[in-house]
């Protein structure tokens, strides 16, 4: 039994390859597993990926090299089962947790059906094993939520604590999942256009990356993103979490949750001002106000000239997920990695007056979204944030001819 890990790649590439050893020898896998836990434990995913290259390197065949994936992620996913601890049932940390968990044992049920589909000949000869396939790409696809709930509520949360670059890294992370489920969907539905050996490789490639990938995040998430955020939230933060994880709402294969119960009595919220507002075309009530804001048919977000996010309408079929703490959040952390670039040189362009107007359009499901941003300025011309307009234009799309009320 090792007792400590090699401070190199070549000491642990001899650790792994005694591993592979045992397995090719035949040895019980589930043997092996005990014996080499503590060590697997202990490696983080950079050290068994240089170990694994040099092993490749050295004419270890990819197979071989996998026998020991089985049993790295075994292990990961009794330890991601082990963290669900951190936090009770019903816990926003605890979902979290248990999602983490049933991923895993999705991606590697997939990686499992690669062995089975392998030793088949055609899309014919698999019918059983691509129906289960179907059916874990159905929960990996109803997983988004899972994702969404993190980048909208928890990580805006840990930026107020000043934790702001783990929650980047994160969100880098959950884009390069997204990245490899979408070669996976596309895989599963364009497989009758490939040969069927091919289709076998490129299945191993996505399903492999996919459980390595989750058991690496996910590691990451449990062990330093959640405790850290369980050490600074107070325990009344934790409850509007969780109120606003319901509001997203939960993957269909989310574990039924317990209703959440108050730690201290709620503040008393403020009277609404009935007082009028003049706009000069007209004087509203704050309730008329806000009532308007409800009803209009497009989303609308407002930044400040200091880039944070200052206010956001409730539609009635708000097209991109908003939550209460996204209030307060800089616009660098509402949006992923690889398009701040893009967003902050429309601000420059906004702040500098050379630019007037943006606008983007994309098609999400049977959505065709119309992305519009305006920069405000007040009667001196003086800068003074942003304004995004969102909406579905797929109905207005379809219009022709007139419709008039006489």
């Amino acid at each position: 039994m090792h007792e400590k890990i090699g401070k190199s790649s070549e000491e642990n590439k001899e650790i792994i390859k005694e591993l592979i050893k045992k397995l090719h020898r035949g040895e019980d896998p589930v043997k092996v597993k005990e014996e080499f836990k503590g060590v697997i434990k202990k490696l983080t995913p950079l050290q068994i990926s240089q170990a694994e290259e040099l092993l490749i390197k050295e004419g270890m065949p990819a197979e071989e090299i996998h026998h020991m994936c089985d049993v790295h992620l075994a292990v990961m996913q009794e330890s991601l089962k082990e963290d669900a601890d951190l936090a009770p049932e019903g816990h926003p940390v605890n979902i979290l947790m248990q999602e983490h968990s049933l991923l895993l044992e999705y991606a590697n049920e997939l990686r499992d059906l690669y062995k089975q589909i392998k030793e088949k000949g055609s899309l014919a000869e698999m019918e059983d094993e691509l129906t289960k396939i179907e059916g874990i790409v159905k929960h990996l696809k109803a997983s988004e939520s899972h994702y969404l709930r993190e980048e909208n509520i928890l990580f805006s949360q840990l930026e107020k604590y000043g934790v702001t670059q783990p929650p980047k890294i994160m969100w880098m992370d959950h884009d390069r999942i997204r990245d490899i489920e979408k070669k996976l969907y596309s895989l599963i539905e364009n497989k009758s256009t490939l040969d069927y050996q091919e289709f076998v490789k490129q299945y191993h490639l996505h399903a492999h990356g996919l459980a390595e990938l989750l058991a690496e995040h996910f590691s990451k998430e449990n062990r330093v993103l959640f405790p850290t955020a369980m050490q600074l939230f107070k325990d009344s933060e934790w409850i509007e979490i969780r109120k606003q994880f319901d509001e997203v709402g939960y993957c269909c294969f989310t574990p039924e949750l317990p209703e959440i119960t108050a730690v201290s009595e709620e503040e008393p919220k403020e009277e609404i001002d009935s007082s009028l507002i003049d706009f000069g075309t007209g004087a509203l009530s704050l309730e008329q106000l806000l009532m308007l804001f409800k009803t209009l048919p497009v989303d609308i977000t407002y930044v400040n000239e200091d880039n944070i996010v200052k206010f956001y309408s409730e539609g009635p079929d708000r097209i991109f997920v908003r939550t209460p703490s996204v209030v307060g959040r800089s616009v660098e952390n509402c949006h992923p990695d690889k398009s701040v670039d893009r967003v902050l040189k429309i601000i420059e362009g906004f702040r500098n007056n050379t630019l007037d107007k943006a606008d983007f359009w994309l098609n999400l499901g049977e959505k065709l979204v119309y992305i519009r941003y305006f920069p405000l300025r007040n009667e001196k011309g003086e800068y003074k944030g942003v304004l995004e307009v969102t909406q579905n234009i797929a109905d207005i799309k379809k219009l022709e001819g007139e419709k008039r009320l006489l």
